[in-house]
């Protein structure tokens, strides 16, 4: 028998946010901004890692070389002013479906909920006043990648999201989320579920072969898959 689980830590854009594709076609842009053309696909996968080690990561996959000094910088000033412009204005910003009644069911069940994110703290900022969500009536906390040493694929933000609720044991921790960092950021904190959700940025077969206890289509079987006290690892 599973651990019951006291903390849910839950993924922004694509998991608990809709995204449309905008973090992506942001992160492309900003890249053209230094001449530097790459591919969905791989902007895919750096998906969910903190963006300025994305932006580093595609410019090395490109140029085959390392950054220019204040490269990285430059271009995820670029990326962080697209994102706050899009989480400010655009019509197609709203909650993914099943995300606002699955967080207060949980919340209703005495489980923590936290968000966290491969952005910086300004869009996230952007994104809870676009959402009304900052007076706390949905979550807990949000933990961003610019306020931990190591964000994704490491265990920061969930051990720094466990420190702030009070949750001391790893494996009382689900982690959420729609790309492979999510997973294996959860792997790497030794969470006691793994959930990969399969309608944001990754497929399920693109999902598989990374570490999860379970893969669901949305949101809506998360809180019976955290309130049961009997999981065992299945793929929905």
């Amino acid at each position: 028998m599973s651990k019951p689980i006291e903390l849910a830590v839950l993924d922004m854009a694509g998991t608990t946010i809709r995204d449309d594709d905008a973090v992506n076609q942001c992160l492309r842009d900003s890249l053209q901004d230094s001449g530097i053309q790459v591919t969905r696909d791989e902007v895919n996968e750096v998906m969910g890692l903190p963006k300025p080690a994305a932006i580093q990561a595609l410019i090395e996959s490109k140029a085959a070389r390392a950054p220019a000094e204040g490269q990285v910088d430059a271009l995820h000033k670029g990326f962080v002013e697209r994102m706050v412009k899009h989480y400010r204005t655009s019509s197609a910003v709203e909650p993914m479906p099943f995300a606002v009644q699955v967080l207060t069911e949980l919340r209703r069940n005495q489980i923590k909920v936290f968000l966290n994110t491969g952005f910086s703290r300004p869009i996230v900022s952007a994104i809870l006043e676009r959402l009304g969500w900052t007076d706390s009536s949905l979550v807990d906390g949000v933990v961003a990648s610019d306020e931990v040493r190591h964000g994704r694929p490491h265990a920061d933000m969930i051990i720094r999201a466990m420190a702030l609720s009070g949750v001391q044991d790893c494996k009382a921790v689900a982690k959420v989320g729609d790309t492979p960092s999510d997973l294996h950021e959860g792997a790497a904190a030794g969470c006691g579920l793994i959930i990969g959700v399969t309608n944001g940025t990754h497929t399920r077969e693109q999902l598989m072969p990374h570490p999860h206890t379970h893969l669901i289509m949305s949101l809506e079987p998360l809180p019976k898959l955290i309130l049961d006290t009997h999981l065992k690892p299945v793929v929905l």
